[in-house]
């Protein structure tokens, strides 16, 4: 089969730092590639993935300005338009405008969604003459606010777990981690009052956000309680570094404040063996199994008190059991078998 991949333009395919879909993306096509298909990319402008065909689509640097976003749109129709006849799967990861062209064309189109989904522009395009193309989301959760027309499907995100090691015992004293950009709705506070009543260290791994409130979030929430001995913060980490982090600690706290899509930081830590404790909101309902590969908990003083089960846990069965569902090989067969 020859596939077709589509992502916006502004972050590398893969990515050197930040960029959760672009991650995707590469880790698809490789998998896509790896089972016998011809796969192509239509991404930023020197991304490069092995063993797969790219064609460039707009300049590096996110946020991408206006104008390039604007002028995407008719790039994007112009490919998709000249190569209709060309592919037998789209699989378009940016925005569902880019479909537009082809949305009545025999080719088999899957439109996925890992971030808010516009009900408006759902409805728009349910409207026109559709064929052969499967909507999904990355949780129940996420689908739930954007099915209102058309056939959807849940399909989760997914990691290698071959490039993640388990860390099948910790030490009494191990951290806890909180990985992920430093935002409020991320909840890295609740993670240091946390760390704190329950004596443990924290370790702070991730990216500061570049908005002035959230700048602001960090100096005033975040930096006073950072004392290089129990809270600890290495910011943005590497895979290697990701690895060593997240292997070594207890638990991976998650403590948001807003309903996540999906949370890739989940299913890396349980990768590594590590449990998390998370808020139930968003797709933690769907991602977390309870009392296998973490806890899902309400309330600041719950979590305080998952801290102290947490070495009920059985770290080897966390990551296989976390491996059955949320493996590469597992998912992309799920995304293959959407068309058939």
């Amino acid at each position: 089969m020859k596939i077709l991949i589509v992502m916006d333009p502004g972050i590398l395919v893969p990515p050197k730092g930040y960029g959760g879909h672009e991650r995707l993306v590469a880790l698809f096509a490789r998998e896509y590639q790896r089972v016998g298909h011809e796969v192509h990319l239509l991404v930023t402008a020197g991304s490069f993935v092995e063993g797969c065909i790219t064609h460039a689509f707009g300049k590096e640097g996110f946020p991408p300005k206006h104008s390039d976003a604007l002028k995407a749109i008719p790039t994007a129709w112009k490919f998709l338009w000249a190569h209709r006849n060309d592919f037998d799967l789209i699989h378009n990861f940016g925005r569902l405008v880019y479909l537009l062209p082809v949305l009545n064309k025999r080719v088999k189109k899957i439109m996925t969604y890992g971030r808010e989904i516009s009900k408006r522009n759902i409805r728009y395009i349910n409207e026109l003459p559709l064929n052969n193309i499967v909507f999904t989301g990355c949780s129940n959760n996420l689908v739930s606010r954007g099915n209102v027309a058309g056939k959807w499907k849940t399909v989760y995100n997914a990691i290698d777990f071959n490039k993640y090691q388990l860390q099948e015992k910790t030490v009494a004293e191990a951290p806890l981690i909180f990985l992920g950009r430093i935002e409020k709705v991320k909840g890295c506070h609740t993670a240091i009052s946390i760390a704190k009543a329950t004596n443990n260290k924290l370790i702070i791994a991730g990216n500061i956000s570049p908005l002035a409130d959230e700048q602001e979030y960090f100096k005033q929430e975040i930096e006073p309680y950072i004392d290089g001995k129990q809270i600890l913060h290495v910011g943005p980490v590497n895979d290697i570094q990701k690895n060593g982090f997240l292997g070594q600690s207890k638990a991976l706290l998650f403590p948001i404040e807003w309903n996540e899509p999906f949370g890739i930081v989940m299913i890396e830590a349980m990768a590594c063996g590590t449990p998390v404790i998370a808020f139930n909101k968003g797709s933690v309902e769907e991602v977390v199994d309870e009392g296998c590969t973490g806890y899902k908990v309400n309330t600041a003083a719950e979590m305080k008190d998952a801290v102290h089960r947490i070495h009920n846990i059985d770290r080897r069965n966390c990551r296989e059991h976390a491996k059955k569902r949320f493996d590469v090989k597992v998912v992309s067969a799920q995304y293959l078998s959407l068309n058939r």
